[in-house]
C-alpha cells in the first residue's frame, strides 16, 4: 500500500518549509506537493488529497 512522507526543506532561506511526497508501495515517488508554510498546513494538504482524490477523474488537457 502506498504512503505519504512528510518532509521539511533543508533550505532555511525558504519561508515555506514543509511538503509531502506520495510514495507507491515499492517506494517509488508518485507525486510531490507544493511547499507549505507550516507542518499543519502540509498535513491538511495530505488530508485533502485523501478526501478529494480517491475517485477523481483524469482530465487530459495535453492536447493530444
Amino acid at each position: 500500500m502506498g504512503y505519504f512522507e512528510l518532509k521539511k526543506s533543508g533550505n532555511t532561506l525558504l519561508s515555506q518549509k514543509y511538503f509531502f511526497v506520495l510514495k507507491a508501495a515499492n517506494g517509488e515517488t508518485i507525486a510531490q506537493s507544493e511547499m507549505y508554510s507550516s507542518k499543519q498546513a502540509a498535513l491538511n494538504g495530505i488530508q485533502s488529497v485523501k478526501t478529494n482524490a480517491p475517485t477523481a477523474p483524469v482530465r487530459d488537457n495535453s492536447g493530444f
